[in-house]
């Protein structure tokens, strides 16, 4: 029997990996309103076979809303990431090809946002957008697209001093030219790579931008509303609205974390012959 080499051992986990996190959206996705309604007679009951992750104090059933509230957290990581990538993508070309005056102020806006605290950023972002939906998503894609810009950068300056890129400004092309046939095809892996990476820490900022009340709107089924609602009744003993909840954001941001270590590790020409 052939042996499996690691590249493709890595290849397989990471197709079953997006798999799994696929159908996870799907099935909220699909999970329709009436499935998380309240039922009083219901309320606050502990995990069962009927309700694996228990009721919360209004009898909804907690693994269909966190469920639901994962399909909508990563919806909303998803769009402030592909913004942000796109971000990313413009402004290191941008820094790289530009002059060093623009390359001066580019480099001053990335310390400038890195220096403060994203959550903090998204909460002043999100709060000055008039909060809810369209604060968050702006207040995410404008605060997570620095690092990929950086890498950008540095990348399109590598790829600038390369002997072929030299020969065809020789040969007369132009610098749109260059930039379509010799910098985008090395910038995709890169963008993707950045994307994936990027997704889970949206995710993450989105549930603690909503649990601490300045995100999406309470009657949204999202993560962080769903644990900032368990936080009143956890001294009643109602452990599993606030644990399990917590503990599924928590496994499907480090599975999202994992996918994009394999992707990096598939895309890397330093990598990819392992």
């Amino acid at each position: 029997m052939k042996k499996i080499n690691h590249r493709t051992r890595i290849v397989i986990l990471t197709v079953m990996m997006t798999v799994l996190l696929v159908a996870v959206y799907a099935l909220g996705a699909m999970i329709p309103d009436r499935a998380v309604a309240g039922s009083f007679l219901n309320a606050s009951k502990p995990p069962s076979w009927e309700h694996p992750f228990g009721t919360d104090a209004l009898g909804r059933d907690l693994l269909m809303r966190t469920l639901k509230g994962l399909a909508v957290s990563m919806t909303i990581g998803l769009c402030a990431s592909l913004i942000s990538a796109g971000i990313a993508v413009l402004v290191g070309i941008g820094a790289a090809i530009g002059s060093s005056h623009v390359d001066g102020v580019i480099n001053w806006l990335i310390d400038l946002v890195m220096g403060v605290p994203h959550t903090v950023l998204v909460i002043l972002i999100s709060f000055a957008m008039g909060r809810g939906l369209k604060g968050l998503l702006i207040g995410i894609a404008a605060t997570h697209w620095c690092s990929l810009a950086r890498l950008i950068r540095g990348e399109v300056l590598q790829l600038r001093s390369q002997q072929y890129v030299a020969i065809s400004r020789k040969l007369g092309k132009s610098g749109g030219w260059i930039l379509v046939h010799h910098l985008l095809p090395h910038l995709i892996p890169q963008f993707f790579v950045g994307l994936i990476l990027m997704f889970p820490h949206a995710i993450l900022h989105e549930a603690s931008v909503s649990f601490l009340g300045f995100g999406l709107s309470p009657e949204e089924p999202a993560i962080g509303i769903i644990l900032s609602e368990s936080m009143r009744y956890l001294s009643t003993g109602m452990w599993w609205s606030a644990v399990l909840p917590g503990l599924t954001l928590v496994l499907l941001v480090l599975l999202m974390d994992q996918i994009g270590e394999y992707l990096r590790k598939i895309l890397d020409p330093y990598t990819a012959q392992e």
